[in-house]
């Protein structure tokens, strides 16, 4: 008698090796792109190269992303708080004050994506931070932001891009 599909007899395909090189590369560049922690890369390849079928496959962690909105009003984060790996910030009237001084940053890589209509914002970032406003779109004035001269290696990278209508987008490095 023939085990039918379903059955107490069925098994489920094993994964081919490209399967596995699939799966390996996408982890890879999850950590190329700061979506994965060192252990979380170590983890994932360890189930990867152990799985026997695709639902042994390890899938890399969600994308960790936030959404703060406000219509009008202040937003504000400040004090110890986890920042995400990608934030999104949005504000038709109002200020925006993020504080990642004393933040809890867990990816080498934080995009910032901004869009605000009317209203200023600042950022403080941790002194060893490096930041890229190069995808930061403004329609009124331009970001206010001094390289460091002297940081330590090893600092986050911090991303901010989007849109901003009138209103100025201040960025300053935490002092300790």
């Amino acid at each position: 008698m023939k085990a039918r599909a379903g059955g107490p007899d069925h098994r489920p395909p094993l994964i081919s090796e490209h399967d596995r090189d699939a799966a390996v590369h996408r982890l890879q560049e999850a950590y190329a792109e700061g979506r994965l922690s060192h252990e979380e890369l170590d983890e994932s390849l360890h189930q990867v190269l152990t799985a026997k079928t695709h639902s042994d496959l390890a899938s890399f962690p969600e994308e960790n992303e936030s959404t703060i909105a406000a219509v009008s009003g202040r937003i504000r984060r400040r004090g110890v708080w986890r920042v995400p790996r990608i934030l999104k910030v949005e504000s038709a009237l109002g200020r925006v004050h993020l504080d990642l001084s004393r933040a809890v940053i867990e990816h080498p890589v934080v995009d910032i994506e901004v869009h605000l209509g009317t209203g200023n914002a600042r950022i403080t970032v941790p002194r060893d931070a490096i930041v890229d406003v190069e995808d930061l779109r403004t329609g009124w004035k331009d970001p206010l932001y001094k390289t460091r001269r002297r940081s330590r290696p090893g600092g986050p990278m911090i991303r901010i891009s989007g849109t901003m209508g009138l209103g100025r987008l201040k960025i300053r490095h935490a002092r300790r």
